[in-house]
């Protein structure tokens, strides 16, 4: 079996029921069960929650929501991968045995169709542990400064304030939309940042980390944008 899982607690703080807040016409968490439907990639679309109202929301843009995240997965602490791990394994005893698993988050607006199905492939072919979602810095990291305690600035790399930024290593970073992984990579909790991780990589018109109020306003304008273009 192949599941999609997308873990939605109701506790968030800075943007308040930021998982079904309406986002450009629809609850948050329509846009990954939309996604993760027309991706055709998945036998179960599961939402992992540990609120009432978001297992209605996500039950009525047809998500499967079998069980309540146990509160001891549900605080500001906890990571991704005990709450994939708790889901995986509920439905390897209750229904039946997960092969893949995606983590798909819930406020995604921006993953596509196609970009799930590029990381299942990317995950089989590659034989991988995991395969997720990169986009890479627009700027040089090795080129970053840093505002000391006294309120003047510092490089962190001093050695590369020569250095030109075409010669300097690209870098990229977590996209944080989507995580494929093995059934025994989940139930692990392996780590996914190594070399058993394969990375898909997005441009970064399609990223973006919606975490304050700020993040959602340019979100949303960003979303906008890109739909008036297809």
């Amino acid at each position: 079996m192949i599941v999609a899982v997308i873990p939605a607690r109701g506790g968030s703080k800075r943007i308040p029921r930021k998982n079904i807040k309406e986002f450009c016409g629809k609850p948050m968490i329509a846009w990954s069960i939309e996604a993760a439907k027309e991706s055709g990639c998945f036998n179960r679309i599961v939402v992992s929650t540990d609120d009432e109202e978001i297992a209605e929301v996500a039950r009525a843009w047809g998500a499967w929501v079998p069980f309540m995240r146990p509160h001891e997965l549900s605080d500001d602490y906890t990571g991704t991968l005990p709450v994939i791990r708790n889901a995986v394994d509920w439905i390897n005893q209750n229904d039946s045995q997960v092969k893949y698993a995606c983590c798909l988050y819930a406020t995604a607006p921006f993953v596509s169709p196609e970009d799930l199905q590029r990381g299942y492939s990317l995950l089989k072919q590659e034989s991988a542990s995991f395969a997720f979602s990169v986009t890479n810095y627009a700027f040089p990291i090795q080129r970053a400064i840093r505002i000391t305690e006294s309120g003047r600035v510092a490089m962190f790399n001093p050695e590369h304030f020569n250095s030109r930024s075409q010669d300097l290593e690209e870098a990229w970073h977590d996209a944080g939309q989507f995580y494929w992984g093995t059934k025994e990579a989940w139930m692990e909790e392996q780590t996914l940042f190594n070399e058993r991780a394969v990375p898909v990589k997005l441009p970064r018109h399609r990223v973006q980390d919606i975490d304050t109020h700020e993040d959602w306003v340019r979100a949303e304008w960003m979303f906008r944008a890109m739909k008036s273009k297809e």
